[in-house]
């Protein structure tokens, strides 16, 4: 049976007035009422695992195709180089895991780390297909259903963690 997702105003700890209904000049946003800005903009939400990754970037390479795994390993140092404050870890060879081919990861530790380096992703992976997955603890969930590709989605070995879990 699936798991119900809560409503997304359960646990909001802020006013509850009427939202404004009116458009800013540009004719499309909807106009906000000023308030308190949001915790998560400085830590991950409660349901994240404490002490831990928020989130892991896998960056996976065909290593069969020389220029893929060229540009792999290349960006693998400019990530070094560029945010040496991140978790940058071991550039893999071979697929590990749930991960169906070779790859690379990169975990990020709060809302900045995270935004920032899927903005610079975002222009700079090239060919690369990358898996960007919260640690909430529910390992399967993680990387499915909470997942979010750039690029081309690889089929993971999600069956790993059915059993482990």
């Amino acid at each position: 049976m699936p798991k119900k997702w809560p409503s997304p105003l359960e646990d909001y700890q802020g006013p509850r007035d009427p939202l404004p209904t009116e458009f800013n000049p540009d004719g499309r946003s909807l106009k906000n009422t000023p308030g308190l800005r949001s915790s998560v903009w400085d830590q991950a939400p409660k349901s994240f695992l404490p002490n831990h990754a928020n989130f892991d970037f896998h960056i996976y390479y065909n290593r069969s195709n020389e220029d893929e795994t060229k540009f792999a390993r290349e960006l693998h140092e400019r990530l070094r180089r560029e945010f040496p404050e991140l978790m940058i870890c071991r550039f893999r060879e071979e697929p590990i895991g749930p991960h169906p081919v070779a790859m690379f990861e990169v975990d990020t530790f709060t809302p900045h780390e995270t935004g920032t380096l899927f903005t610079w992703l975002a222009v700079n992976r090239g060919p690369l297909s990358v898996l960007v997955h919260p640690n909430t603890g529910d390992h399967l969930r993680d990387h499915s259903i909470l997942a979010s590709w750039m690029g081309t989605p690889w089929p993971l070995k999600l069956y790993l963690f059915e059993k482990s879990d």
